[in-house]
């Protein structure tokens, strides 16, 4: 075992081919060796038939066995390169999902703060200076400092359909009356008492009426479209 342990099992092992070989050749006259290399077969056929059966067997069981623990070790590096890669990957993408959680959140505080802007900036209708008479350019311009910008769009449908802008409108038939065609038109009186010649007073009292009974004037656009009425 001692001199086996020192050459190794695949050393004894090919010896013994190679010895075997030698022999053969020999008996054969086919292979005339040189002195040193039949030495060095005879004394390696010597070191190999030293060592018994069974420690043989557990030469080869070692070697087997250190075999085996090389291909888990290599395949532990290939799990664990596998598994950074993974979680490389996933970071990645951790990190992605956030930076469009953070645009998104940035977009929606940006549009929130441009709407506050728009409501703060909105004009009372006490503001503007009374006029015999309006242009529909004129009465347009008026709303559009009144009305919230992201409303303003349905409110401008509403009207369209109801009186075209004029703000002296009167529905012959019903007496709804101005842009809005509140009915009756005297309705508008709680938003000043000049509602039947300020187009300004009728915007007021129109915004106040979608508000409160739609939520905003594309709320009442919408009530609008499927009834054709508000």
């Amino acid at each position: 075992m001692s001199r086996i342990s020192v050459r190794g099992f695949a050393v004894a092992s090919a010896t013994a081919v190679t010895t075997v070989g030698a022999v053969v050749g020999v008996a054969s006259g086919n292979v005339q060796p040189s002195g040193d290399n039949l030495e060095a077969t005879a004394a390696d056929a010597t070191l190999l038939a030293d060592i018994p059966v069974g420690q043989q067997a557990q030469i080869q069981v070692s070697s087997l066995t250190q075999q085996a623990d090389a291909q888990a070790a290599a395949a532990d590096a290939a799990a664990q390169k596998s598994a950074e890669e993974a979680a490389r990957i996933q970071a990645a993408k951790t990190a992605k999902a956030k930076k469009e959680a953070a645009e998104e959140k940035a977009e929606r505080e940006a549009e929130a703060k441009a709407e506050r802007a728009s409501r703060d900036s909105v004009r009372d209708a006490s503001s503007f200076s009374a006029k015999s008479s309006y242009s529909v350019s004129e009465v347009q311009a008026i709303a559009r400092q009144m009305i919230p910008g992201d409303q303003f769009q349905c409110f401008s449908n509403i009207v369209d359909h109801e009186s075209s802008w004029n703000y002296q409108a009167q529905n012959a038939s019903s007496g709804a009356y101005g842009l809005v065609q509140a009915l009756p038109g005297s309705k508008m009186s709680s938003a000043g008492d000049d509602w039947q010649t300020n187009p300004a007073t009728q915007i007021k009292w129109g915004l106040n009426y979608m508000n409160d009974r739609y939520g905003s004037p594309c709320g009442a656009w919408s009530f609008w479209q499927a009834n054709n009425w508000y």
